[in-house]
């Protein structure tokens, strides 16, 4: 198994793997070039939103400045936007469903390290554990969707939150760690 499939499966990886490293300069590439593009030429910074992410809609509107690890592992449904800073560390999966909103300085980490000092600090392995949220969700400013987090259809994060766990449908959560404040009733 490469690395690379490692890294994709959730398994501890040795980033410094010369495929990864090559994926990760061309996405520092890509967010270099998306990030210093022209707020006058849209179909530019859309066209390379879709080169640079695994698979996205056609209406897609990310404020710069963006980072990511890989892009490759971000799937980004129909209607999203996400305002400035945001950060997604894709080494597993990161996966948002349609007419999602981020406020700015999101992050969604799927990126982690193995708690053994050994594995962490001497043997250089990291892992990650796939995102997940659901259609119609809203993200608040400087929220954290922590790794193997999966959120439900119409669900709001409230800004600051830090989501460590998963969360169903149609709720509003915050905190640090997040819980849920109240159930959203649809009309």
């Amino acid at each position: 198994m490469t690395e690379r499939e490692k890294m994709i499966n959730g398994e501890l990886y040795n980033d410094k793997d010369p495929e990864l490293v090559q994926m990760r300069k061309e996405a520092r590439l890509l967010t270099e070039k998306f990030n210093h593009s022209s707020i006058e030429n849209l179909e530019e910074r859309t066209k390379i939103l879709k080169e640079l992410f695994g698979g996205c809609g056609d209406n897609i509107y990310i404020e710069p400045t963006l980072n990511c690890d890989y892009g490759k592992n971000i799937y980004v449904g129909e209607n999203f936007y996400a305002n400035y800073n945001c950060v997604f560390l894709d080494v597993c999966e990161i996966r948002i469903g349609k007419n999602c909103f981020m406020a700015p300085q999101v992050g969604l980490y799927a990126a982690t390290h193995p708690l053994d000092p050994v594995d962490r600090c001497e043997k250089g392995l990291e892992y990650g554990k796939p995102i997940t949220i659901g259609d119609n969700c809203w993200i608040g400013g400087h929220a954290t969707i922590n790794p193997g987090v999966t959120l439900g259809n119409n669900v709001v994060v409230a800004s600051g939150a830090v989501v460590t766990k998963s969360f169903g449908d149609n709720v509003v959560i915050g905190g640090n760690p997040a819980r849920v404040i109240k159930e959203i009733k649809e009309k």
